[in-house]
């Protein structure tokens, strides 16, 4: 490892370097890594995504009509946000080998000789948000998993928080051993997490295979149309199946494009749409009134020990996408005077974009902490988090609409409709149940069957 004080210069990987990561030998580790670090984020999601997406609507009994709908504006919120926006846009707009909101920022502003204020604004209003799910996501992530101990012994739910705070110091304690070895710890857990959620929801979509027609997007604009007066808030709530898809611009120099690409289809989206409709027969199966937690519940209950166990695993990992993600961020940030100079670390002879920086790891440690203690539970953080995704998603989509039309010499009319079918999925509207009460915690918001 080497250390060296960051004077602002930019340290990351070049063009050619991207296309030595696709063709030599290291793409194996590469894939590895790129699970292990990029991809643990969006794959805790199923843990509370289509909870939290139950749980909005109060009143009437539900229909199975309501259940497809809302399992399909999951399915489709993944598609078209992370498997086409992120994966086929967004990550082709590197900056020498660098992603990120910064990064994006400085694209736009090269294409103009006097680059307007706005797009500076937004290039660090979206840097901000991300900060700010950095110290979220591994609060919301490893509360959600703990929390499922509950399940197992409910005389330990005092426990939780404690629980939750030991692993998130020693989450951080291990970051000073940089990506490529904490990657070589947590792609293989990882992996075993994405095909444990793929086997799980599929042994269920097996036993309920109706639960496919799901598939269709017009049962998910269905239940937006017949339930208008909470429909963004239903969005808010869906927008969580897609928490970490930043992740795969923003930690783009510290594996190259080619890796990031071939895990989310070879392994990753599979086994997360396996999973998501695998929750939602079991939920058409029971009945919503009698279940929930879909995710911890679905599973046999000989299994659900070692699952809450795996599961806690998995969102230890979750945190570390946004952590990574964070170092490159802010060396950007430094690099372009926004930030003052810090210890930056280079934990890689290889890759230059894998680095530590350690004031920045106790800082996102001070504020992980003290939002356990003031929340102390996933489904009081779940608004805020949404808020801090869905907000990073809006500028990165602002400054891409910018890039496709200036850099890449996009059609306006072909730009803008891109705009409106992407943009369509980010918006988002605080609601009435989900504002904060005086203590910090979020009221519990009602069932789909109307049980408070």
């Amino acid at each position: 490892m080497t250390q060296t004080n960051s004077a602002g210069a930019s340290t990351g990987v070049d063009a050619s370097d991207l296309q030595d990561h696709s063709h030599n030998k290291d793409l194996p580790m590469l894939l590895l890594g790129a699970l292990g670090v990029v991809y643990g984020d969006i794959g805790t999601s199923p843990i509370y995504a289509f909870r939290q997406a139950m749980s909005i609507r109060p009143g009437a009994a539900s229909s199975s009509s309501e259940i497809l709908g809302l399992l399909s504006l999951i399915v489709w919120a993944l598609t078209l946000t992370v498997a086409v926006k992120y994966v086929f846009f967004v990550t082709r707009a590197d900056n020498n080998g660098e992603g990120g909101t910064l990064s994006l920022m400085a694209l736009a502003r090269k294409t103009f000789t006097n680059p307007p204020m706005w797009i500076t604004v937004l290039g660090v209003l979206g840097a901000s948000l991300f900060f700010g799910d950095a110290i979220i996501t591994p609060a919301i992530s490893v509360l959600s998993a703990v929390e499922g101990i509950e399940l197992v012994a409910p005389n330990m739910r005092r426990w939780v928080v404690p629980i939750t705070l030991v692993i998130i110091i020693g989450i951080f304690m291990v970051q000073r051993f940089g990506t490529a070895k904490v990657s070589i710890v947590f792609g293989p857990v990882t992996g075993i997490w994405f095909l444990t959620l793929g086997i799980s929801g599929l042994l269920h979509i097996v036993q309920y295979p109706a639960v496919l027609l799901a598939i269709n997007p017009l049962l998910g604009v269905e239940f937006l149309a017949t339930h208008f007066g909470i429909a963004f808030v239903v969005i808010g709530a869906v927008f969580l199946a897609v928490t970490g898809a930043e992740a795969l611009y923003v930690d783009l120099g510290h594996f190259g494009r080619r890796p990031i690409v071939l895990a989310w289809f070879a392994l990753v989206f599979p086994c997360l749409l396996l999973n998501y409709f695998g929750q939602g027969a079991f939920v058409l199966q029971m009945g919503v009134e009698n279940v929930k937690s879909p995710f911890f519940e679905m599973q046999p209950e000989w299994a659900l020990g070692p699952f809450v166990a795996l599961a806690t695993l998995a969102t230890i990992i979750a945190s570390q996408a946004v952590i990574s993600g964070t170092y490159s961020l802010a060396q950007q940030a430094i690099a372009l005077n926004m930030l003052p100079r810090m210890v930056v670390q280079h934990t890689s002879a290889t890759q230059s974009g894998q680095i530590y920086m350690p004031q920045i790891n106790m800082m996102l440690m001070i504020g992980v902490l003290l939002l356990v203690v003031a929340f102390r539970s996933s489904e009081a953080l779940s608004n805020a988090y949404g808020i801090a995704v869905s907000g990073v998603m809006i500028v990165t989509l602002a400054l891409l609409l910018v890039v496709m039309w200036r850099n890449w010499k996009w059609h306006p009319a072909v730009v803008a409709l891109f705009g409106v079918v992407i943009g369509a999925r980010h918006r988002r509207v605080p609601d009435q149940r989900y504002r904060r009460g005086t203590h910090g915690a979020a009221p519990q918001p009602q069932a789909l069957q109307g049980a408070p």
